[in-house]
Protein backbone atom coordinates (compact mmCIF):
# COMPACT_ATOMS: atom_id res chain seq x y z
CA UNK A 1 0.00 0.00 0.00
CA UNK A 2 1.32 3.24 -1.20
CA UNK A 3 2.14 5.82 1.28
CA UNK A 4 0.28 9.09 0.56
CA UNK A 5 2.74 12.40 0.85
CA UNK A 6 2.01 15.08 3.50
CA UNK A 7 0.44 17.59 2.76
CA UNK A 8 -1.97 20.73 4.68
CA UNK A 9 -4.79 21.51 2.65
CA UNK A 10 -4.98 25.65 3.01
CA UNK A 11 -8.72 26.73 1.50
CA UNK A 12 -9.97 23.35 -0.31
CA UNK A 13 -7.68 23.53 -3.21
CA UNK A 14 -8.00 19.22 -2.94
CA UNK A 15 -11.65 19.19 -3.46
CA UNK A 16 -10.76 21.41 -6.51
CA UNK A 17 -8.26 19.25 -7.72
CA UNK A 18 -10.36 16.04 -7.42
CA UNK A 19 -13.55 17.98 -8.89
CA UNK A 20 -11.36 18.70 -11.96
CA UNK A 21 -9.84 15.77 -12.30
CA UNK A 22 -13.72 13.79 -12.46
CA UNK A 23 -15.15 16.06 -15.05
CA UNK A 24 -11.76 15.56 -17.25
CA UNK A 25 -10.41 19.71 -17.13
CA UNK A 26 -7.04 20.52 -17.10
CA UNK A 27 -5.47 22.21 -13.96
CA UNK A 28 -3.33 25.58 -13.72
CA UNK A 29 -1.87 26.22 -10.40
CA UNK A 30 -0.23 29.79 -9.57
CA UNK A 31 2.25 30.28 -6.66
CA UNK A 32 5.39 31.34 -5.73
CA UNK A 33 8.84 28.96 -5.77
CA UNK A 34 8.90 26.17 -2.87
CA UNK A 35 4.92 27.41 -1.69
CA UNK A 36 3.84 23.20 -1.99
CA UNK A 37 3.22 23.25 -5.81
CA UNK A 38 4.53 20.01 -6.07
CA UNK A 39 3.57 18.06 -2.92
CA UNK A 40 0.25 19.39 -3.69
CA UNK A 41 0.16 17.45 -7.02
CA UNK A 42 2.00 14.79 -5.62
CA UNK A 43 -0.19 14.49 -2.85
CA UNK A 44 -3.35 14.29 -5.05
CA UNK A 45 -1.85 11.89 -7.51
CA UNK A 46 -1.42 9.36 -4.55
CA UNK A 47 -4.53 10.26 -3.11
CA UNK A 48 -6.58 9.55 -6.70
CA UNK A 49 -4.64 6.73 -7.29
CA UNK A 50 -3.16 7.79 -10.55
CA UNK A 51 0.43 7.91 -11.19
CA UNK A 52 1.90 10.61 -11.63
CA UNK A 53 4.48 11.49 -14.92
CA UNK A 54 6.49 15.06 -13.68
CA UNK A 55 7.96 17.40 -15.94
CA UNK A 56 10.55 19.90 -14.87
CA UNK A 57 10.37 22.37 -17.23
CA UNK A 58 13.98 24.44 -18.85
CA UNK A 59 14.97 26.52 -21.43
CA UNK A 60 15.74 23.76 -23.93
CA UNK A 61 13.20 21.75 -23.51
CA UNK A 62 10.95 21.61 -26.72
CA UNK A 63 7.80 19.75 -28.08
CA UNK A 64 9.83 17.19 -28.94
CA UNK A 65 11.10 16.32 -25.91
CA UNK A 66 7.60 16.35 -24.29
CA UNK A 67 5.62 13.92 -27.13
CA UNK A 68 8.56 11.92 -28.50
CA UNK A 69 11.08 11.10 -31.54
CA UNK A 70 12.61 8.49 -33.41
CA UNK A 71 15.32 6.61 -32.03
CA UNK A 72 18.55 5.05 -33.93
CA UNK A 73 19.89 2.05 -32.87
CA UNK A 74 21.00 -1.34 -33.93
CA UNK A 75 20.63 -0.40 -37.62
CA UNK A 76 17.12 0.44 -37.68
CA UNK A 77 14.41 3.30 -36.20
CA UNK A 78 12.23 3.25 -33.89
CA UNK A 79 9.89 5.60 -31.85
CA UNK A 80 10.47 6.57 -28.18
CA UNK A 81 7.18 8.55 -26.11
CA UNK A 82 8.31 11.21 -24.66
CA UNK A 83 6.69 11.94 -21.31
CA UNK A 84 3.36 13.57 -21.89
CA UNK A 85 2.70 10.79 -24.65
CA UNK A 86 3.46 8.04 -22.09
CA UNK A 87 1.21 9.75 -19.60
CA UNK A 88 -1.89 9.84 -22.11
CA UNK A 89 -1.42 6.20 -22.72
CA UNK A 90 -1.18 5.41 -19.17
CA UNK A 91 -4.14 7.66 -17.96
CA UNK A 92 -1.76 9.36 -15.36
CA UNK A 93 -1.59 12.96 -13.57
CA UNK A 94 0.78 14.56 -15.75
CA UNK A 95 2.96 17.81 -14.23
CA UNK A 96 4.41 20.18 -15.69
CA UNK A 97 6.27 22.39 -13.62
CA UNK A 98 7.12 26.24 -14.20
CA UNK A 99 5.95 25.70 -17.63
CA UNK A 100 6.41 28.83 -18.82
CA UNK A 101 10.37 27.83 -18.67
CA UNK A 102 10.06 25.66 -21.79
CA UNK A 103 10.07 26.78 -25.70
CA UNK A 104 7.24 28.55 -26.93
CA UNK A 105 6.55 25.42 -29.31
CA UNK A 106 5.34 23.40 -26.08
CA UNK A 107 2.04 25.22 -25.32
CA UNK A 108 0.78 24.66 -29.03
CA UNK A 109 1.11 20.78 -28.12
CA UNK A 110 -1.02 21.07 -25.28
CA UNK A 111 -3.69 22.83 -26.60
CA UNK A 112 -5.57 19.85 -27.79
CA UNK A 113 -5.20 17.89 -24.87
CA UNK A 114 -6.24 20.98 -22.30
CA UNK A 115 -9.79 21.90 -24.03
CA UNK A 116 -12.73 19.61 -25.21
CA UNK A 117 -11.34 17.36 -27.86
CA UNK A 118 -8.42 15.59 -25.42
CA UNK A 119 -6.30 14.14 -27.87
CA UNK A 120 -2.80 14.10 -28.59
CA UNK A 121 -1.79 14.32 -31.93
CA UNK A 122 1.68 12.92 -33.09
CA UNK A 123 2.91 14.05 -36.37
CA UNK A 124 5.53 12.19 -36.89
CA UNK A 125 4.04 9.06 -36.72
CA UNK A 126 0.45 10.10 -37.60
CA UNK A 127 -1.02 8.84 -34.68
CA UNK A 128 -3.66 10.63 -32.58
CA UNK A 129 -3.51 9.64 -28.93
CA UNK A 130 -7.09 9.79 -27.19
CA UNK A 131 -6.73 10.86 -23.08
CA UNK A 132 -8.63 8.43 -21.31
CA UNK A 133 -11.26 9.88 -18.49
CA UNK A 134 -8.16 9.26 -15.64
CA UNK A 135 -5.63 11.79 -17.71
CA UNK A 136 -5.22 14.52 -16.41
CA UNK A 137 -3.16 17.73 -17.56
CA UNK A 138 -1.72 20.05 -14.50
CA UNK A 139 0.58 22.68 -15.24
CA UNK A 140 2.45 25.30 -13.12
CA UNK A 141 4.17 28.50 -13.09
CA UNK A 142 5.37 31.43 -10.44
CA UNK A 143 3.87 34.76 -12.03
CA UNK A 144 6.63 36.48 -9.59
CA UNK A 145 9.01 35.82 -12.67
CA UNK A 146 6.29 36.14 -15.27
CA UNK A 147 7.17 39.15 -18.23
CA UNK A 148 6.48 39.79 -21.57
CA UNK A 149 8.51 36.98 -22.52
CA UNK A 150 7.23 34.05 -20.17
CA UNK A 151 4.33 34.41 -20.28
CA UNK A 152 0.73 32.49 -20.70
CA UNK A 153 -0.87 33.44 -23.53
CA UNK A 154 -4.96 33.80 -23.05
CA UNK A 155 -5.45 30.74 -25.54
CA UNK A 156 -3.70 28.73 -23.40
CA UNK A 157 -4.06 29.92 -19.77
CA UNK A 158 -8.35 29.99 -20.88
CA UNK A 159 -7.77 26.51 -21.27
CA UNK A 160 -7.40 25.93 -17.70
CA UNK A 161 -9.15 26.02 -14.26
CA UNK A 162 -6.60 27.77 -12.34
CA UNK A 163 -5.37 27.67 -8.35
CA UNK A 164 -3.95 30.29 -6.74
CA UNK A 165 -1.37 29.18 -3.79
CA UNK A 166 0.73 31.13 -1.48
CA UNK A 167 2.83 30.44 1.69
CA UNK A 168 0.56 29.18 4.33
CA UNK A 169 -0.85 30.57 6.87
CA UNK A 170 1.68 30.75 10.15
CA UNK A 171 -0.46 28.22 12.34
CA UNK A 172 -0.39 25.53 9.18
CA UNK A 173 3.06 26.48 8.57
CA UNK A 174 4.47 25.70 11.79
CA UNK A 175 2.44 22.49 11.21
CA UNK A 176 4.66 21.64 8.19
CA UNK A 177 7.92 22.49 9.70
CA UNK A 178 7.40 20.45 12.52
CA UNK A 179 6.14 17.56 10.51
CA UNK A 180 8.55 17.84 7.57
CA UNK A 181 11.68 18.81 9.22
CA UNK A 182 11.08 16.37 12.80
CA UNK A 183 11.78 19.41 14.87
CA UNK A 184 9.30 20.63 18.02
CA UNK A 185 7.29 22.90 18.01
CA UNK A 186 8.71 25.61 19.55
CA UNK A 187 11.64 25.38 16.94
CA UNK A 188 9.31 25.67 14.09
CA UNK A 189 7.76 28.67 15.69
CA UNK A 190 11.11 30.11 15.62
CA UNK A 191 11.44 29.45 12.12
CA UNK A 192 8.52 30.50 11.00
CA UNK A 193 8.41 33.93 12.84
CA UNK A 194 11.51 34.54 11.01
CA UNK A 195 10.22 33.72 7.35
CA UNK A 196 7.59 36.30 8.54
CA UNK A 197 9.94 38.97 8.99
CA UNK A 198 11.72 38.27 5.89
CA UNK A 199 8.64 37.94 3.77
CA UNK A 200 7.65 41.58 5.48
CA UNK A 201 11.07 43.25 3.97
CA UNK A 202 10.83 45.38 0.74
CA UNK A 203 13.88 47.39 0.91
CA UNK A 204 15.82 44.30 -0.21
CA UNK A 205 15.99 43.30 -3.77
CA UNK A 206 15.53 39.59 -3.82
CA UNK A 207 14.30 37.49 -6.17
CA UNK A 208 12.24 35.38 -3.62
CA UNK A 209 11.82 35.21 -0.33
CA UNK A 210 11.88 32.85 2.56
CA UNK A 211 9.53 29.92 1.16
CA UNK A 212 8.25 27.17 3.37
CA UNK A 213 10.53 24.74 1.64
CA UNK A 214 13.67 26.52 2.97
CA UNK A 215 12.24 26.51 6.26
CA UNK A 216 12.12 22.98 6.13
CA UNK A 217 15.51 22.31 5.20
CA UNK A 218 16.83 24.56 8.07
CA UNK A 219 14.51 22.61 10.38
CA UNK A 220 16.22 19.31 8.78
CA UNK A 221 19.80 20.72 9.63
CA UNK A 222 18.69 22.03 13.15
CA UNK A 223 17.26 18.72 13.81
CA UNK A 224 20.56 17.02 13.17
CA UNK A 225 22.24 19.37 16.04
CA UNK A 226 22.81 22.17 14.01
CA UNK A 227 22.62 25.76 15.61
CA UNK A 228 19.04 27.78 14.27
CA UNK A 229 22.11 30.93 13.25
CA UNK A 230 24.16 28.34 11.52
CA UNK A 231 21.06 26.41 9.89
CA UNK A 232 19.30 29.96 9.04
CA UNK A 233 22.42 31.02 7.38
CA UNK A 234 23.36 27.95 5.01
CA UNK A 235 19.34 27.11 4.24
CA UNK A 236 17.72 30.42 4.02
CA UNK A 237 20.14 33.35 3.74
CA UNK A 238 22.96 31.94 1.62
CA UNK A 239 20.10 30.51 -0.44
CA UNK A 240 18.22 33.92 -1.15
CA UNK A 241 21.35 35.77 -2.42
CA UNK A 242 24.56 36.17 -3.09
CA UNK A 243 25.11 39.47 -2.34
CA UNK A 244 27.92 39.76 0.75
CA UNK A 245 25.78 43.28 1.78
CA UNK A 246 21.96 41.67 1.72
CA UNK A 247 22.92 38.61 3.55
CA UNK A 248 24.32 40.27 6.14
CA UNK A 249 21.28 42.81 6.32
CA UNK A 250 19.30 38.71 6.21
CA UNK A 251 21.64 37.21 9.50
CA UNK A 252 21.02 40.63 11.41
CA UNK A 253 17.15 39.79 11.60
CA UNK A 254 18.06 36.30 12.67
CA UNK A 255 20.15 38.22 15.22
CA UNK A 256 17.45 41.03 16.27
CA UNK A 257 15.04 38.14 16.59
CA UNK A 258 16.87 35.55 18.49
CA UNK A 259 19.90 37.42 19.87
CA UNK A 260 23.00 35.43 20.92
CA UNK A 261 20.96 32.57 22.03
CA UNK A 262 20.73 31.35 18.04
Amino acid sequence: MSVIPFYAEQAGECMLFEHAWQQQLPLLIKGPTGCGKTRFVEHMAARLKRPLVTVSCHDDLSAADLVGRFLIGNGSTHWSDGPLARAVRMGAICYLDEVVEARKDTTVVLHPLADDRRILPIERTGEELAAPPEFMLVISYNPGYQNLLKGLKPSTRQRFVSLSMNYPSSQVEVGIVQNEAGISEAQAKQLVQLAKALRALTEHDLEETASTRLLVSAGRLMASGLPLQLACQAAIIDALTDDLATAQALAEVVHALFGDTA
